[in-house]
């Protein structure tokens, strides 16, 4: 895979610092691909090919991104990414593998990851992922890290979420989605507004992918917190 000449402005702008990448892959061509890729983008990159090494510089807390290969020596990428959140780093992580199937993606979000991307990849698909992960990232960055509503109450620094006394264990993705609908609560959010926040714009698969999330939130919290409004999404409702 080799990333096109980059015709792009700076990702930080000129006013700002880049942002900071940590990719960690152990295959070195392709490590240095994007690496000099996502440097023409604008980005500030540091490229690591061990997990245990990737862990460490991963919780300096340095970083704003990293991109993290499951297959790794020393560590593989679910512990890493398991090990950092942990330890409390919320650092968006997007992980890559050579595997494929809807087990190893439940897997790698699981244990806290934000997005996942199957090699072989298109290289403007993971630039537009990052950007996405990045864009989510600032977009949360000054709000209120707790949103209550109801008795619903969602902590977007630790990614916690509560119903009245009970805490509810959500997937990442999950937490993402319901996390899109807390931030506009009493609106409607539609289907792709959710798919462009959470899964990206370059999402090419099945968009009833939002229909299987949103029916997982209504079994882990309540059946009537999330209203289907036929023809234009959902909005979270306030039940009592």
């Amino acid at each position: 895979m080799h990333p096109p000449a980059a015709h792009h402005h700076p990702a930080g702008g000129a006013s700002r610092r880049p942002s900071r990448l940590l990719i960690v892959e152990d295959e070195k061509r392709l490590a240095v691909s994007l690496a000099r890729g996502l440097t023409a983008e604008g980005y500030a990159v540091d490229v690591v090919h061990d997990g245990r090494e990737g862990l460490h510089r991963a919780g300096e807390g340095a970083y704003d991104l990293v991109i993290l290969d499951i297959m790794l020596p020393g560590l593989n990428g679910y512990r890493v990414c398991a090990a950092l959140r942990a330890a409390g780093h919320e650092v968006p992580i997007l992980m890559l593998t050579a595997k494929d199937g809807e087990y190893d993606e439940a897997e790698g979000l699981d244990t806290g990851a934000d997005d996942y991307l199957t090699k072989p990849f298109s290289y403007v698909v993971l630039v537009a992922r990052v950007k996405a992960l990045l864009r989510r990232r600032a977009q949360t960055a000054g709000a209120s890290p707790v949103h209550v509503h109801g008795d619903l109450k969602v902590d977007t620094a630790a990614r916690r979420v509560f119903l009245g006394e009970r805490e509810v264990t959500l997937t990442a993705k999950e937490f993402a989605v319901l996390e899109q609908l807390v931030l506009r609560a009493g609106q409607v959010v539609s289907k792709a507004e959710i798919l462009e926040h959470v899964w990206d714009f370059a999402y090419d698969g099945d968009p009833n992918i939002v229909e299987v999330y949103v029916s997982a939130l209504r079994r882990k919290l309540s059946a009537g917190l999330i209203r289907t409004v036929r023809g234009a999404g959902y909005r979270l409702e306030d039940e009592r």
